[in-house]
């Protein structure tokens, strides 16, 4: 399997770079794990949100390559457990989905173009997470979804 995460934005704290390393490394013995960072773009730099939207849009569509399954972080998204999330993982990876990217849009969303490629959406939940965190908890819970898959001890 090969998983990539496509944020908008750059980590700047250590803390949050030093924990999305750490499941990096952990999901090493797994799959082969990238993360592509796009910049993100000031509105008001760009002509406002709705542009800045659709030139950071498509940075993170050209990150993406033609036959990748893309699964987009978003509130509104299907909410899955953890097993739900693995099974989930599984049925791609048996279905010929070996490349699989997750988009975590900027703080104004993402662009139609963005949501009209995503295959699939997901949620964290209701609650709004900043992108950092949100960033963590995705790689935290592929790493878990790998352990369930072979059923490994980790996630009680």
């Amino acid at each position: 399997m090969r998983y990539t995460v496509v944020c908008v934005g750059k980590l700047k704290e250590k803390f949050w770079v030093a924990a999305c390393a750490e499941y990096v490394k952990r999901l090493g013995a797994y799959a082969k794990v990238e993360v592509r960072e796009v910049a993100d773009v000031d509105p008001a730099r760009a002509g406002g949100v709705e542009a800045a939207r659709r030139r950071e849009g498509a940075a993170i569509l050209g990150a993406i390559g033609p036959r990748t399954h893309v699964i987009l972080l978003a509130i509104e998204g299907k909410e899955r457990s953890s097993e739900d999330f693995s099974r989930r993982l599984d049925e791609l990876a048996l279905g010929g989905k070996s490349d699989i990217a997750f988009v975590i849009g900027g703080s104004d969303g993402v662009s139609d173009e963005v949501r009209a490629r995503a295959d699939e959406t997901l949620s964290f939940g209701p609650i709004t997470l900043p992108h950092n965190l949100a960033r963590v908890v995705l790689l935290e819970q592929v790493y878990r979804a790998c352990k369930i898959s072979r059923g490994e001890p980790y996630h009680k």
